[in-house]
């Protein structure tokens, strides 16, 4: 069995695949060996290349994203192809990065950090981050390791997701949660259902003061909305994804205060392929034993 890999993943990551590995080159001529290949690992950045080759890998059955969001790669597949998320993969850097983001604003970092800048002794009062009341918005795995990690600061929960279950509250009941949220964490993937949904509405029952951070996707806030309840000041913003991406020159964003943003770059740490093909290593395993896939993407899923 053939796997397809992107170009330039290390080769200590593919050692012990239990399939023989055909590159996909970024030039050059597709190598025979990919026409055989029934499973593939979609790259990591940009897959253009990929997606053109797609109506040549004629033995595709499987592929397999190393991004927990599926939302640039799902609309663009044959609906014959078995697509597999990566989640699980991001849990630890983009919970470590949820809870550096909620610190650093409590604590007031980048003012400080901008204040050292310009040489100004820049004291000032700050939050404590114990006591606070943080509101998940998406409550899988990633929120489930940021939870894990904000226990220990004696802070409390309200899970909210598309679905509701014991212990998480869906959609609906929302608007009835948000005021009383010191956090709110947006963690929802990009769907037709979690488009906009953080918008004007959102924002005007969020507690005054509230600090809300987004390590989802930038669709799924209505970015004019949120301009405008930070230039009220009425939240507090941080964080690692806009809309547009990148973030064009003289967007609001750049200047407004109480902002600090990151390059949607939460997931992007040195143990990420480490991380990603242990997982690719089980599915190839799986695939071989005729065994159910992990992270299967389905309608149902709500994707």
């Amino acid at each position: 069995m053939f796997v397809l890999v992107q170009e330039g993943v290390e080769a200590r990551y593919l050692e012990g695949l239990p399939a023989e590995v055909v590159v996909l080159p970024k030039q050059g001529p597709l190598p025979a060996e990919a026409a055989q290949a029934e499973f593939a690992v979609a790259p990591y950045g940009s897959a253009r290349r990929f997606f053109e080759e797609i109506p040549n890998l004629k033995a595709l059955k499987v592929v397999q994203t190393l991004t927990a969001g599926v939302d640039w790669i799902l609309p663009r597949l044959p609906p014959h192809l078995t697509l597999c998320d990566g989640a699980g993969i991001h849990d630890v850097p983009v919970s470590e990065w949820v809870v550096g983001a909620i610190l650093g604003a409590i604590k007031r970092f980048p003012e400080f950090r901008d204040a050292q800048r310009e040489q100004r002794w820049a004291y000032q009062w700050v939050g404590d981050l114990e006591g606070s009341t943080v509101l998940f918005l998406g409550y899988g795995s990633i929120a489930r390791a940021a939870e894990k990690r904000l226990e220990p600061f004696g802070v409390q929960f309200i899970r909210v997701a598309r679905t509701a279950r014991e212990g998480v509250y869906g959609f609906s009941e929302l608007p009835g949660w948000l005021p009383r949220a010191d956090v709110v964490v947006n963690l929802l993937p990009l769907t037709p259902q979690t488009e906009r949904l953080c918008g004007a509405e959102f924002f005007a029952r969020m507690k005054p003061g509230a600090l809300f951070v987004n390590a989802g996707r930038g669709k799924t806030v209505d970015q004019e909305a949120l301009v405008e309840a930070l230039k009220s000041r009425r939240l507090r913003f941080v964080s690692d994804v806009t809309d547009p991406e990148p973030l064009p020159e003289g967007h609001p964003l750049w200047s407004l205060p109480e902002v600090f943003f990151t390059p949607h770059m939460a997931g992007s740490t040195h143990k990420l392929f480490e991380r990603g093909f242990r997982l690719v290593r089980e599915q190839l395993e799986r695939y071989r034993r005729g065994e159910p896939l992990l992270n299967v993407v389905t309608p149902e899923k709500g994707y």
